[in-house]
């Protein structure tokens, strides 16, 4: 049996609701500090479903925390080292390289349900309590306890931690009030499949054959992206493009390739062809949706905390909601260790306020990358085809969210047991005004 680096017992019991790359980060993270977790999936069976996630440098120093976890992932992730881009006609523009991003840690992209697995088995590996097919109903605290109503029995803790994503009824405790999707006025088309096909074409072969590759063609109000993966054996493929369609609570459909085919009339043949080379039930129409930036992330009591989506969707084109994702989950567990079992409601609050306002600034690059695409004037981008390059501003990536939470957590803690206000509601406002001065200083440092 391998072993496992954790500290002391620190008394606090911690449910968290929602087996993803938040729950199941915070679930090990809180595990590494010494708190005892119970994680509830509803799922009874966690099946390697989905297509290509994306873990900036700023998340890879968490996977390699995680005794094992970078070795088992190595064979399964992307390992091209840059970007290229071509208009929507075919016409080369640049290549970004990966070089800078580099230097600040490890890159982790590959299949959202493959990442899942070995990230998954870590926790088991680790003893973690997790209970599959467990339906949360609803949520409760008073001041002298929290929990979960689960399968219809209640299940009390020190705190809860909600990571079911956008649709988290725990939204409702910490807003106190139902918080509906709306259409952001765009949607994704997205598929996975094998590349023998796309390696038979003369027109796409260069994509596969010679191991992995990362491609873009930028288009008037939309843009596709595809790689390969596994050494060229694998290939994803994205389209984001305008669509206002209505939507409910379900927003992820089965997609047909004529309609992806309508969206890009005139592009490049090889985008054609590699839509012609997707299997049918391999496509997914995904319609994106927002929701309003929440003015809290916790409940009136402080015993309940969003985090990931729950608490923060972000848009695919800001390549940083599954690591601002584990960032909540390794805050939160250290400001739950420095605040201590009497004062866990404290280090909730802790944790909201480090977080606050560095994951409202993350979740602006979704937006600037999207326009920085879709609105491009190819007279100019033909000047300066690096315009086209994805931003990787150091605040952002050049950034590890451990040794951060342990040089500010005592500072916010003390604010806090002031009173003092050390985050601001409005993400409207300047980057740092209302954070504590020591994140001020450290958002100017990295910008």
């Amino acid at each position: 049996m391998p072993s496992y680096a954790r500290l002391p017992p620190s008394g606090i019991k911690v449910i968290i609701v929602g087996a993803g790359f938040a729950g199941l980060c915070a679930a090990i993270e809180c595990d590494r500090k010494g708190h005892s977790v119970i994680l509830l999936e509803k799922v009874a069976e966690l099946k390697p479903l989905g297509d290509i996630i994306s873990f900036a440098s700023n998340s890879g120093h968490i996977f390699e925390r995680w005794e094992g976890v970078v070795d088992e992932l190595d064979p399964v992730i992307h390992h091209s080292d840059g970007l290229d881009f071509y208009d929507w006609m075919g016409n080369f523009a640049t290549r970004q390289v990966w070089d800078v991003e580099r230097q600040w840690g490890r890159r982790i992209n590959g299949h959202r349900g493959e990442i899942h697995r070995v990230v998954y088995e870590h926790a088991k590996a680790r003893g973690i309590d997790i209970r599959l097919g467990q339906h949360v109903s609803d949520y409760f605290e008073n001041d002298s306890e929290v929990g979960v109503m689960v399968n219809g029995e209640k299940l009390t803790a020190d705190c809860v931690l909600a990571a079911e994503g956008v649709k988290s009824p725990g939204r409702k405790i910490v807003l106190g009030f139902e918080d509906r999707p709306k259409p952001s006025g765009y949607a994704v088309y997205r598929s996975w499949f094998p590349s023998d096909e796309l390696a038979r074409n003369e027109r796409t072969k260069h994509l596969v054959v010679n191991g992995d590759s990362h491609s873009g063609w930028i288009g008037e109000d939309k843009h596709f992206l595809a790689a390969s993966i596994k050494n060229g054996k694998e290939f994803s493929w994205v389209l984001t493009h305008k669509d206002t369609a209505d939507i409910d609570e379900d927003w992820q459909f089965p997609g047909d390739k004529e309609d992806v085919k309508k969206n890009l009339v005139g592009w490049s043949p090889v985008v054609h062809d590699i839509v012609d080379a997707t299997p049918p039930d391999r496509l997914v129409d995904y319609k994106l949706v927002f929701r309003d930036p929440l003015p809290t992330f916790v409940s009136p009591r402080a015993r309940i905390a969003l985090i990931g989506d729950a608490a923060h969707p972000f848009l695919p084109t800001s390549i940083q909601g599954a690591s601002q994702s584990m960032e909540d989950g390794v805050t939160v567990a250290i400001t739950l260790e420095k605040a201590g079992k009497e004062n866990v409601q404290l280090g909730i609050r802790a944790y909201e306020a480090i977080r606050y306002e560095r994951v409202h600034r993350a979740q602006k690059t979704g937006i600037t990358t999207r326009e920085q695409w879709h609105k491009a004037d190819w007279g100019q981008i033909w000047k300066d085809p690096k315009s086209l390059h994805l931003k990787r501003d150091a605040w952002l990536l050049d950034f590890d969210a451990e040794p951060h939470a342990y040089r500010v957590v005592d500072d916010v803690l003390k604010r806090l047991k002031h009173g003092t206000d050390v985050k601001t509601n409005s993400v409207s406002e300047p980057e740092t005004k209302g954070v504590p001065t020591v994140l001020a200083q450290e958002i100017d440092q990295l910008a």
